[in-house]
């Protein structure tokens, strides 16, 4: 069977086609959903680019779409790789973990141990007195990097169980204090290990 009779043939117009506008969705609907993380944390240059690659495979599996109108799996391949793809690019932003948060506890007790279980660990903490329902509270303000996140909240509960506390997305960052990377030492000290924060 030629390349001709095989593009002609059934099989390529029920099943090939269709898998491969699948594959497409989840290829340009992951790089969607990255681009949509990249614009929000201001990297301009990579959220264009992949804006880019995401616009062509969908113009490619649309287009694909449009010449076979009469195709129903073509629709929910279509369909089913947006799903997938909505999936996909979750599951690869939570892996790569990129950007900045700020962690704020609300104490009602003693925050020394935590303070000194964050700052042991490198990572920077201000601690301001404020006034909540029932009395006195110290509020405890860390900025993270989002790999660090799962790291912190092992401290805030092992220091207090009880613990109230939110976590916010940081759109930037500025000075601070941050722990130091295994890997590219040089680069961490250089933007990162600044104090003051």
């Amino acid at each position: 069977m030629g390349f001709l009779s095989l593009v002609d043939s059934n099989l390529f117009s029920w099943v090939i086609l269709p898998f491969l506008i699948f594959i497409s969705r989840i290829f340009d609907v992951s790089l969607g959903t990255m681009r949509i993380i990249f614009v929000s944390r201001g990297g301009k240059l990579i959220a264009s680019i992949l804006g880019f690659f995401e616009v062509l495979i969908w113009l490619i599996a649309i287009g694909q779409i449009m010449q076979n109108l009469d195709n129903v799996m073509s629709y929910l391949a279509y369909a089913g790789g947006f799903a997938a793809g909505t999936f996909v690019g979750i599951v690869i932003e939570e892996k790569l973990a990129i950007g900045i948060l700020v962690i704020r506890v609300i104490l009602a007790g003693d925050e020394s141990r935590l303070k000194q279980r964050l700052a042991g660990s490198g990572f920077g903490v201000t601690v301001v007195d404020a006034k909540g329902v029932n009395g006195q509270v110290k509020v405890v303000y860390t900025i993270v990097r989002r790999k660090d996140i799962d790291n912190v909240t092992a401290i805030i509960n092992e220091c207090n169980p009880k613990a109230f506390y939110s976590i916010e997305e940081a759109r930037t960052a500025r000075e601070g204090v941050f722990p130091l990377r295994k890997h590219n030492t040089l680069f961490n000290r250089r933007r990162f290990s600044r104090q003051g924060k």
